[in-house]
């Protein structure tokens, strides 16, 4: 049995552990204050009047995203006003011809964000189209996408 080594003398650890329990706080010292966090904004409710402005504007062509934006709402509550209210839905999506132009646009660099606002759509209404057309997709550095059979 070796009873030299590292811990042989271990003056140099309890001092070290002492410093340490020093910085801590008195168990018998009062809790700090809680630090006064934020409540997040309480959901905006549009008013009679805005949601059949609402859905005057998205029936004459306003897509959700501009509604979302001009009633300061997410794109989501405006879809929901709208199933509320019964009016039924575009799909706008892309075309054959605006897949073909995404793809184009993806290969030579582009962003799937920037492809989207170029296209007008959601950057996932892109990603979508590439995958269903078996285009290979980079991550957010540039680099090719491990596909993996999981989650993405």
């Amino acid at each position: 049995m070796d009873l030299g080594g590292a811990y042989y003398n271990p003056k140099d650890q309890v001092k070290a552990l002492e410093e340490l329990r020093e910085k801590l706080p008195s168990l018998d010292a009062p809790e700090p204050p809680s630090i006064k966090r934020d409540r997040p904004d309480r959901a905006r409710q549009l008013g009679a009047d805005q949601v059949e402005q609402l859905i005057a504007e998205y029936r004459s062509g306003a897509t959700v995203y501009e509604l979302g934006d001009r009633f300061g709402i997410e794109r989501r509550t405006v879809s929901s006003i709208l199933h509320r209210h019964g009016v039924p839905m575009r799909r706008r999506g892309l075309s054959p011809d605006q897949v073909d132009d995404a793809i184009h646009l993806y290969n030579l660099g582009w962003s799937l964000a920037r492809v989207g606002d170029h296209l007008g759509v959601n950057h996932t209404t892109v990603l979508n189209k590439l995958r269903e057309r078996g285009i290979p997709t980079r991550d957010t550095h540039g680099r090719p996408r491990a596909e993996t059979g999981g989650a993405r």
